[in-house]
Formats: structure tokens, C-alpha cells, sequence
């Protein structure tokens, strides 16, 4: 059954023909801690005789002095190979291995048991098409492994293999063996797994890994290794429809156009009509082009280039799909939500969202819930902190196409990546499209802004004051209000200090509390500006999506953002309220310039060098300009 071809020695380029024409299956091990994960693929590795010589000396020596198996080598080191691994005993991170039988090539991922480290779990899921299972015999069916039995359904894995490990302990009993493997079929059936092979193993003495086991005659199922090479694999990405995200428009010469991408699911061929999502733009596929040359069809996992017939446009990052089975699209995406970073998702701000190969600005609504993955049970938060799972809408700034996950892995995942950093910070798993309520409707009411304006004799505006403490907004802002003021214009300034006795004062200062604070002084200022006002808002606003969520409360002309731009150390030079002091002793935390960042505004109508501009200067600057926008007369 392992493959060891003479061709290796003879002649390597038949030998890598005969590799590459394998089917590969993806899998990965789960389980609760201590289950044997890890000795499990490391005896895989050994029954497949890939272990190299000096590796296999290297584990026997490692064995003595970090193994935990006495004189006999301890697998486990094969895939253990952070120091804190070793010295622990556990996963902390996932180990990819690949192996190869005379059947099938295959690639492993081992991932962690701890709740800690779920985040690593789910990476190492998201590629595969078969978990396999651990569970303790001397322990049956724990917490953890119906934690990630319960992660193994959400990300749309659906045949399972139950490894029941270390059958050796428990003297291989039958009774003991047949026992968890109702259990667990029970519990499977609950969260959506059917596809269950259960297999009495030991990882560690070979039962039932490769071949069948004289110890087990009561079990008449495969092996484990026997099992891996028969289930079916590629089949569902095949049978589902068309799906082909665009990577790069090829066009190397005037008489040659091409969109060039993965066949992400489905078949195509030459003569099909296909559509672009999301324009809904319709050709037919003229010629399907490969290094190797011209292919009258291709299914899922083959990279071509698609020539169409007729001349539509098509960018990177649409969807070229069957015209008769196209994806959704829309813009407001109900979705499962994994969190993967020390810094909560923060609902409101704006982060990076990449579907497929196109990447759009998104922002989160506060989750519905977080899923107890322990539990099941549904838990209503605001946020969702690391390693955690919830469910709830993102919006983004325009349509994507997508499907359901549980339709199309494919596409109907997305990443969120952090604006500033570039950094991976969580995973969705698509729903379906987000429902917009349609019980609330706006009453009509008799006398517009257009009425109140000008009855005040001057058109309404928010003036939007932003910038590190200490940049001088308050004293800006108090100058220009005054100056409106004495001008016979109607105004009313909000400021963030005076908000927070009463309108915020439930509010803290995390970024959400900061984002929520955000938001209500943008309700506030809309509905000031509403009946007319000229409202002067000073607020730090660290996050560019808050501010550009107030811009879109008022008309077009109507909000006017000033950055109050100082260098942070004169900023600290300032500090009249002892706050950069305390953060910079650890007394505060979360705060804006510090341990927060701050998101300087892209395009400002207007940008004051608070450095270099007197308070006076700069509120004259700002009258001025409300004056040639036509906001206020010539007085």
C-alpha cells in the first residue's frame, strides 16, 4: 500500500508523471488535548516510509531526552517541532505534512486541542475535505471534541473519521470502542455530520493504521490508511456550479484578451454562455488557454486563461459564473465570523474585506451573538474578542458576488484584514444576504430643513473638528462658534467632554464605547443640523470610517472636516488634562496616540497645522471657508 518506486532510483521524471497524475486529499486531526494527534501523523509518516535517515535518528534522540514514550520513539516529536511543543507535550501551532501512498497523495494538517488556539484550528480546517477525529478510548467524547466537531461543521467539512486512539489502554474492548462511537454519532447528528467512519486505533503500537489489526477482530471497517484512499475527493467542488474569480485581465498584445484565474468550483467549457458578477455583463467562452495549450473544457482547481466573444468588461475581482446558475450579490453580508486577533472586532470600524480575488472596505454591525462553542448556546455580545466565533452583518461599500459558505466554500468566505497594518484578523463564513428591516419607515413631516434654513437666514453645516488631545480643537472650536455667533448666525457647539455628562456617560473608552460615542454625537449633529444649525463638533474621532459615517448622516456640502493636525509630542507637551502622562505610565489604557491609534482623514476640507496656526488664525480659516461654500453671508 505505501508507495516506495523503484522509479525513484531509475528514472525521476517518470516517477514525478506517474506522482502528479495522483488525486490529493486534504485532511486534518483534531481533537482534545492528549488524544494523540500528533503520534497519530508521525506513525503515518513512519508506515509511509517517509521519514528520512537522519531524521529517524534525529527522533530517536530526541525521543530520550523530550519523548515521553520511554526507550521507544515518540512520533509525536515529527510534528512538534516548536521548543514549546516539545517541553508542554502539545499543538500549539499547525504542522503541515505531506505523504504520499500508491493510490493518493496527501496533505495533513495537524492543529492544536486547546480553546487558545482555535484560530489555528480553523486555518488548518479550511482547505480540508476530511477530519479526522480523535478521541481518548479511556476518556471517551469530551468538551473539546465536541468544540471542534461543532468548528469541523461550521467550515463545511462533512465526512469524519471517529479515530478512537489508544484502544491499547482500555485492552481493546469492544464494548468500550462501540460505546463512544454511539455517543458521538449521536452528538454528530445534532450538529449536522452523518458521514461518520469509526476506526479502533493506537497511534502509538500501529493498530489499524495501516492495515487491519489482529488485536480488533470485532472490527470488520478499513483501516485508517485504507479508508483515506478510497473517499471520494474533489467531488463537491466539481459538482457545484461555475465559479471562476478573475485574477489578472491578460492582454499581452492588442489582438489578445484573456481573464486569468483558478477555477475556484464547476466545469467549463468552450461555447458556454457565462455572465460577470457583479455587472451582469453576458458572453460566450471562446477559447480556454493553458500553458499546455487549448483545453475544450476545465473543472475546478485548473488555473486558465478564458477568452469571451464579445468585448465586456470584466476587471480583477469579479465572478465569471454559468449564466443560468449566477451568485448572489449584494452588499450587506449575514455571516459567521471567526475573530483572530489579540484586538477585538470592533463594530463601526472600517476594515479590509477580501472575497475571492477583490478586496472592498467593510463595516461590522455589533454581532447578533457569539456561539459557546463548547456549549452551542448563543451568547449576546457587542464585540468579539480572540479566538472567538459569532454570527452577525458586515456592510461594505459596494456589491461583491458571493454564495452561501455552506453552498461554496469558495466563495462564500471572506478574510478581514486590519486598514493600518495589513494584518489577518479574522475569517467570515457567508450566510446568505443580510435582510434589511422593513417595519420602520420615516414619517413625513410638514416643515423641511429647506423651510428652517431659510427662516435662520443661513444654510445649515456640521463643522467636524478632529485631531489628537491636546491639538487645540476645543479652543478652535470655541473661537468659531463665537465669531458665528456674533454674526447673527445660529449655531451649537458639541464637544466631546461636555457629551459624556449625560447624552454618553454610560460609555467607556474602549474603541467600540469610543466608536458608540462617535456615533451618537453624529445623530446628534444631523438632527441639529436638521433644523438648520451650524453645528461645531470637537471630537478626537480616531477612526476614519466613524467620521465618514457622520459625512454620511448630512447632504452633499453640508459637513466640513477639520483636521487639527499637531505632532504628537507637542500634543504630549500640552497634556492639560495629565492624560498622555497616565498612559505613558500605564495608568490608561486604549489611548488615542499611545496604545491607540490614531487614523489621520484622507481628505479634509480643510487641514490646520496647529504647530505652526494660532488658534485665532485658524478659526478665521474656517469662518472663511463656511463663508465661500455659501454656508453663511458676506457679514
Amino acid at each position: 500500500m505505501v508507495h516506495t518506486s523503484p522509479l525513484i532510483s531509475s528514472d525521476i521524471d517518470a516517477y514525478l508523471a506517474e506522482h502528479q497524475g495522483k488525486d490529493l486529499l486534504r485532511f486534518i486531526t483534531c481533537g482534545s488535548v492528549d488524544d494523540g494527534k500528533s503520534t497519530l501523523i508521525g506513525r503515518m509518516l513512519y508506515e509511509a516510509h517517509l521519514i528520512f535517515d537522519d531524521h529517524l535518528k534525529a527522533l530517536n534522540t530526541d525521543s530520550k531526552t523530550v519523548g515521553t514514550q520511554g526507550d521507544d520513539p515518540d512520533y509525536a516529536l515529527l510534528l512538534d517541532g516548536l521548543q514549546a511543543e516539545r517541553e508542554q507535550g502539545i499543538t500549539i501551532d499547525v504542522a503541515y505534512r505531506f505523504f504520499s501512498t500508491e493510490r493518493r497523495k496527501f496533505i495533513v494538517a495537524d492543529t492544536p486541542g486547546h480553546e487558545q488556539y482555535t484560530r489555528n484550528m480553523v486555518t488548518g480546517a479550511s482547505t480540508a475535505e476530511l477530519a479526522v477525529i480523535l478521541v481518548d478510548a479511556r476518556k471517551g467524547v469530551l468538551t473539546q471534541t465536541r468544540r471542534h466537531s461543532f468548528l469541523v461543521s461550521l467550515l463545511g467539512i462533512r465526512r469524519v473519521v471517529l479515530a478512537v486512539n489508544k484502544i491499547d489502554l482500555v485492552d481493546y474492548d469492544e464494548e468500550v470502542f462501540t460505546a463512544i462511537r454511539d455517543d458521538y454519532t449521536k452528538f454528530g447528528r445534532q450538529i449536522g455530520i452523518t458521514d461518520i467512519t469509526s476506526i479502533p486505533l493506537s497511534a502509538l503500537k500501529g493498530d489499524n493504521v495501516l492495515t487491519a489489526s489482529p488485536r480488533t477482530p470485532w472490527h470488520i471497517g478499513p483501516s485508517l490508511f485504507e479508508h483515506l484512499e478510497r473517499v471520494p475527493v474533489g467531488v463537491e467542488s466539481q459538482s457545484v456550479p461555475f465559479r471562476m474569480a478573475v485574477q489578472w485581465v491578460n492582454r499581452p498584445s492588442h489582438d489578445f484578451r484573456g481573464y486569468s484565474g483558478l477555477i475556484q468550483s464547476g466545469t467549463v467549457s468552450v461555447g458556454d454562455t457565462v455572465s460577470v458578477a457583479p455587472n451582469g455583463a453576458t458572453s460566450n467562452v471562446a477559447r480556454i488557454v493553458t500553458m499546455d495549450g487549448d483545453l475544450a473544457s476545465a473543472v475546478a482547481e485548473q488555473s486558465v486563461t478564458l477568452t469571451l466573444t464579445d468585448e465586456i468588461d470584466v476587471s480583477r475581482g469579479d465572478v465569471l459564473a454559468h449564466s443560468f446558475a449566477l451568485p448572489s450579490v449584494g452588499d450587506d453580508l449575514d455571516a459567521h465570523i471567526v475573530w483572530m486577533h489579540d484586538a477585538p472586532l470592533t463594530p463601526g470600524r472600517q476594515y479590509l474585506i477580501k472575497i475571492g480575488t477583490r478586496t472592498v472596505f467593510g463595516v461590522f454591525d455589533p454581532p447578533r451573538y457569539r456561539i459557546d462553542v463548547n456549549t452551542l448556546a448563543h451568547d449576546a455580545v457587542g464585540i468579539l474578542d480572540l479566538n472567538e466565533i459569532g454570527r452577525g452583518t458586515i456592510r461594505l461599500d459596494r456589491p461583491v458576488a458571493f454564495d452561501p459558505y455552506d453552498e461554496n466554500r469558495e466563495t462564500g468566505s471572506f478574510l478581514v484584514i486590519d486598514r493600518l497594518t495589513d494584518t489577518t484578523v479574522g475569517a467570515g463564513l457567508i450566510v446568505g444576504a443580510a435582510q434589511r428591516s422593513t417595519d420602520v419607515r420615516w414619517q413625513m413631516i410638514g416643515v423641511d430643513r429647506t423651510s428652517r434654513a431659510a427662516l435662520n437666514g443661513h444654510r445649515p453645516a456640521v463643522v467636524w473638528l478632529t485631531g489628537l488631545s491636546g491639538a487645540g480643537k476645543s479652543t478652535i472650536a470655541n473661537l468659531v462658534e463665537r465669531k458665528l455667533h456674533a454674526m447673527g448666525v445660529r449655531t451649537y457647539l458639541l464637544d466631546g467632554d461636555n457629551l459624556r455628562h449625560g447624552l454618553n456617560k454610560d460609555l467607556g473608552f474602549s474603541d467600540e464605547a469610543r466608536q458608540e460615542n462617535i456615533r451618537r454625537a453624529s445623530e446628534v449633529a444631523a438632527l441639529m443640523a436638521d433644523a438648520g444649525l451650524v453645528v461645531i463638533g470637537a471630537f478626537i474621532s480616531p477612526f476614519e470610517a466613524d467620521r465618514q459615517a457622520a459625512r454620511s448622516r448630512l447632504a452633499p456640502g453640508e459637513f466640513f472636516e477639520v483636521f487639527v493636525d499637531v505632532p504628537l509630542a507637542i500634543a504630549e507637551t500640552r497634556d492639560p488634562k495629565g492624560l498622555y502622562r497616565k498612559a505613558r505610565a500605564g495608568e490608561l489604557r486604549g489611548f488615542t496616540g499611545i496604545d491607540s491609534p490614531y487614523e489621520r482623514p484622507t481628505g479634509p476640507e480643510l487641514h490646520i497645522d496647529a504647530a505652526a496656526t494660532s488658534a485665532e488664525d485658524a478659526s478665521n480659516a474656517i469662518i472663511e471657508r463656511l463663508r465661500s461654500d455659501g454656508v453663511i453671508g458676506t457679514q
